[in-house]
């Protein structure tokens, strides 16, 4: 696990998700710019949460028409973890939204379990996010055995590019981005597989946690770190 650093945040000492604060034409909307304030670590691994209930400091919501919203929190191995547990269908993208700060450069790590899911499974995380039908996202999922790295603009989501990999359905595996300016790096477990750059989304945004239809899957140990914005 990288450096814990304090951040003297009104937020961080609010929120108890056990928070150790340390082609398409391009988007131009964004969030205030007065609210990007980290240049630390931030790391959320859920511990004072209480299970069963809704994970405090996130916005649960989605893209696509309405279905089930249902984040909650759960524990394996006396180890409390994010489960999206709800059971939709098709193009419905289940979101967890980190509810500040916003972030335009980071590298973001989050350790994601594969649990259920018929038509769909695994996950991934979000960025850049400016509402439900405007952000980045990059899922792997065990049915296809492809890690993918998305834009959806306007509530349609694009893929930008793809690659394999043969991370098996409840292993738990890290998934790693890293953006800068307009290059995405893209890495499972250490192992760096997608490398591009996009301008679709050019400014500050939020992070979150992201599945589809009924993958039903653990996140925990969400960390973010930036040195600018």
């Amino acid at each position: 696990m990288i450096r814990l650093t304090i951040i003297s945040l009104a937020f961080f000492i609010s929120v108890s998700c056990s928070e150790t604060t340390k082609n398409e034409k391009p988007v131009s909307k964004s969030l205030n710019p007065k609210e990007i304030s980290i240049t630390l670590d931030t790391i959320i691994n859920f511990e004072n949460n209480e299970i069963g209930n809704i994970i405090k400091g996130f916005t649960q919501s989605s893209t696509g028409k309405a279905q089930t919203i249902s984040w909650k929190v759960t524990e394996e191995n006396s180890n409390k973890i994010a489960f999206q547990t709800a059971k939709n269908r098709g193009e419905y993208f289940n979101l967890l939204i980190l509810d500040k700060p916003v972030y335009r450069n980071f590298t973001a790590n989050v350790k994601i379990k594969a649990v259920s899911g018929k038509e769909d499974q695994g996950g991934g995380l979000v960025w850049r996010y400016i509402d439900d039908n405007n952000y980045y996202t990059a899922r792997y999922n065990p049915l296809e055995n492809n890690f993918r790295l998305y834009r959806v603009v306007n509530g349609h989501r694009r893929q930008i590019k793809s690659s394999r990999s043969n991370i098996k359905r409840g292993e738990w595996f890290t998934m790693k981005i890293e953006m800068n300016e307009n290059k995405i790096v893209c890495s499972l477990n250490g192992k760096k597989l997608i490398e591009t750059t996009d301008n679709t989304f050019r400014k500050t945004g939020k992070i979150g946690l992201w599945t589809k239809a009924d993958a039903q899957t653990y996140f925990d140990d969400l960390t973010i770190h930036t040195d600018k914005n």
